[in-house]
């Protein structure tokens, strides 16, 4: 017999993420040989643009590990869009991701209504779509290849 519990508990999260990584590293012999390696730490990674006063005008943050790149978020304050600002941060963490920390792709997930059109002009490709994630909107995943 089992009680089910919804509370929130990050001692509990912390030991299932140690034994679901302890139980993928047994059953894969990839992420054995990855655990290994410099690529098997989580690295964040962060770009920020900041305006003539200092004030954050875009940024963007994402995470380094097993030789991807994650792109989390990428936002540009509305009076710089089309600026190419966004395009300048999105290379830097690439540029960063690929000579520094020996990345050769990168991955991003982006709504319908969002940016899509603007990853697919940076060599973007779209490698999924959810459609009514969340109700009315489609998600999509892109990869490039760095």
């Amino acid at each position: 017999m089992f009680r089910l519990e919804t509370e929130v508990d990050k001692e509990r999260r912390q030991l299932l993420n140690k034994w679901l990584r302890d139980d993928n590293t047994a059953r894969s012999p990839r992420l054995r040989a990855l655990r290994d390696t410099p690529a098997a730490l989580e690295v964040p990674l962060e770009v920020w643009a900041l305006d003539a006063d200092d004030r954050l005008a875009a940024g963007l943050t994402g995470r380094t590990w097993a030789t991807w790149l994650h792109v989390d978020l990428l936002w540009v304050d509305a009076r710089h869009r089309g600026s190419g600002l966004g395009s300048r941060l999105l290379a830097e963490a690439e540029r960063v991701a690929g000579t520094e920390r020996s990345c050769v792709r990168s991955r991003v997930e982006t709504w319908d209504f969002q940016a899509p059109d603007f990853y697919r002009k940076r060599g973007y490709e779209v490698r999924g779509r959810i459609e009514n994630y969340p109700p009315g909107i489609t998600e999509f995943t892109l990869v490039k290849e760095l």
